[in-house]
């Protein structure tokens, strides 16, 4: 399989010669093999897994995306993505850099929540003269 992984900026990796990619959704964990059927998947922030013809396993830690197997084509398409070789610090690398995404959303839905009710606020006294 042809397996490509896209970032919303750039292409993140083009890889050839694919043997199988394990991937996780809402519902869990699922694998995909040359000969499986074409299918569409939603992916949830996970250790992405494919290996490779010389057996040789890879992880990527990918956030949510959308994963789409026609042929022997694999497109992946997530917010962000990073590899390493090493699991436990690709685990903590997932951790801090996810809840450092998750942290700046929190802030940015509070400001907006500020800025709406202040215009509604500002609205209101409007209305009333």
């Amino acid at each position: 399989m042809d397996l490509k992984i896209l970032l919303p900026y750039r292409i993140f990796a083009e890889i050839k010669n694919v043997s199988n990619i394990v991937a996780e959704t809402s519902e869990g964990s699922f694998g995909l093999l040359p000969q499986r059927l074409d299918c569409v998947a939603a992916l949830v922030p996970c250790i992405f897994m494919y290996e490779t013809d010389s057996k040789t396993a890879h992880y990527l830690a990918v956030d949510e995306g959308i994963l789409v197997k026609a042929g022997s084509d694999v497109l992946v398409s997530v917010r962000n993505a990073f590899g390493g070789t090493d699991l436990g610090k690709l685990h903590e690398s997932v951790e801090k850099e996810f809840k450092k995404v998750d942290d700046n959303e929190k802030n940015i839905r509070s400001t907006m929540a500020k800025i709406e009710s202040g215009f509604l606020l500002n609205l209101e006294k409007f209305r009333k003269e």
